[in-house]
C-alpha cells in the first residue's frame, strides 16, 4: 500500500484550464472517489495520476518518490475502465490469471491462491470455467477488477466501471466492489458522477467543480457539514434549499424561516449577507406551532424513493410577498400534508449550513 500526493498540480488544454493549483493526499490503503459533474477535471486528474496525462505544472508523488517522469508501465498501477476490458477465448479463471504469469516470482499455487481470493469474494467461483463470450457486460466487469486486483499493483484506479452496466448488474457490481475494496484495503482512485456510487464506496470523497477540489471529506460529513455551497447543492435528490443574500445585521439574521433572530457564529457574523442551506429531510413538519415552527402553506406534493412525500412550502406570510419556497421530505402517512393546507415548519438551526459571499455559490 502506498499513498499519493499530488502539490501544486494545473492542467491547461490551450486556453481551457482543467485543473487549478490542486494540493491533496489520496491515504494508503483507502479508497478516494473523485466525484463532480461532467467537465470538472476529474478523469484529468487521474489520467495524470496513471501517466497518460503531462501535468503543466506540479509533481505527482507515489510515496516519498516523485513519478511525472515514469511511464504508465513504470507506476505499477492497476486500471479499470467504462468498458470491461477482457481476453476472448479463453474462460474466467483464466482471464484473472494471465497478468500474473509474467512475474516469475510467483509460484503456480501462489498464483491460483490469488485467483481463488478474488473470485471467492466476487463471489464468482461457479463461474470461473466459463468463456468470457458467454458472460453479460456486468460479469465481465467483475473480471476486469478481479484482474487488476489479483495482480496487486501498487494502486488501481477506476474510471466510472459501473456506468455501462444494466440496473441489475449495477446493483451487483456496487455490492461487489464494497465488499472487494473492504476485505483487500489497497490504495484505490475511484472516478464518479454518481453520487450514490461515491457515497456507498469511498472512505473518503474529492468533490471537484471546475477544476478545483469543493471539499474533501468522509462521505457523511461531506453529506451533512458541506463546507461549500456547491456541496450542498450537488450533494442529494434533491439538493439543499437555498436562500441566498440574507442580510446581517448585529451578528444575526432575520429571516421566513425562524420566528426569532438568529445569531451567527463568529466566523460570519462580519458578513454583510449570507446563504443559509438545509437538506429537505431535515425542514420537519410539525402538527400544531411550537417555539420555533414558522407557518406555511403546502403548494405541491409528489411521492419519492422509500416511501416518502417531497413537500414544496410556501414558508412564512403566506399572503403576501413576504414568503420563500422550501422542500421538505415527509414519510407518508402524514394526512395534514395535502395541497393548499396550512402547516407548522421547523427549520432546525443546528441543522442549517451558513455560506459567506467569498464561497462558491449554487447554481439553483
Amino acid at each position: 500500500m502506498i499513498d499519493i500526493t499530488v502539490k501544486n498540480l494545473s492542467k491547461k488544454f490551450g486556453d481551457f484550464t482543467a485543473l487549478k493549483d490542486l494540493n491533496m493526499t489520496f491515504p494508503a490503503g483507502t479508497v478516494t472517489c473523485l466525484l463532480g459533474p461532467s467537465g470538472c477535471g476529474k478523469t484529468t486528474l487521474m489520467r495524470i495520476i496513471a501517466g497518460l496525462e503531462v501535468p503543466t505544472t506540479g509533481e505527482v508523488y507515489f510515496g516519498n518518490d516523485q513519478v511525472n517522469r515514469l511511464s504508465t508501465r513504470q507506476r505499477n498501477i492497476g486500471m479499470v475502465f467504462q468498458y470491461p476490458v477482457v481476453y476472448r477465448g479463453i474462460n474466467v479463471r483464466q482471464n484473472i490469471e494471465l497478468p500474473l504469469t509474467e512475474d516469475k516470482t510467483l509460484s503456480k499455487a501462489e498464483r491460483d491462491k490469488r485467483v481463488d481470493e478474488v473470485l471467492d469474494i466476487l463471489e464468482m467461483r461457479h463461474a470461473a470455467d466459463a468463456d468470457i463470450s458467454e458472460l453479460d457486460n456486468g460479469t465481465r466487469q467483475k473480471v476486469a477488477c478481479a484482474r487488476e486486483v489479483a495482480r496487486r499493483p501498487r494502486i488501481i484506479l477506476f474510471d466510472e466501471p459501473i456506468t455501462n452496466v444494466d440496473i441489475n448488474s449495477k446493483l451487483q457490481l456496487k455490492r461487489a466492489l464494497k465488499e472487494l475494496f473492504t476485505r483487500l484495503k489497497q490504495t484505490i482512485v475511484y472516478v464518479t458522477h454518481d453520487q450514490t456510487e461515491a457515497m456507498t464506496l469511498a472512505d473518503q470523497i474529492a468533490l471537484m467543480n471546475e477544476g478545483v477540489i469543493a471539499q474533501m471529506s468522509k462521505p457523511r460529513e461531506l453529506y451533512d457539514k458541506p463546507n461549500d455551497a456547491f456541496a450542498g447543492f450537488f450533494l442529494g435528490n434533491p439538493g439543499m434549499n437555498f436562500y441566498e443574500g440574507i442580510a446581517v445585521n448585529g451578528g444575526k439574521v432575520t429571516c421566513p424561516l425562524f420566528p426569532m433572530p438568529i445569531e451567527l457564529a463568529a466566523a460570519h457574523a462580519g458578513e454583510r449577507s449570507v446563504t443559509l442551506g438545509i437538506r429537505p429531510e431535515h425542514v420537519r413538519i410539525v402538527g400544531a406551532q411550537t417555539a420555533l415552527a414558522v407557518p406555511a402553506k403546502v403548494t405541491s406534493r409528489a411521492v419519492v424513493v422509500g416511501g416518502q412525500y417531497l413537500v414544496t412550502l410556501k414558508v412564512g406570510d403566506t399572503e403576501s410577498a413576504f414568503s420563500i419556497a422550501a422542500k421538505a421530505k415527509t414519510r407518508a402517512g402524514a394526512d395534514h400534508v395535502t395541497v393548499g393546507s396550512d402547516v407548522w415548519v421547523e427549520f432546525p438551526i443546528e441543522r442549517v449550513r451558513v455560506f459567506g459571499q467569498s464561497e462558491t455559490q449554487p447554481q439553483v
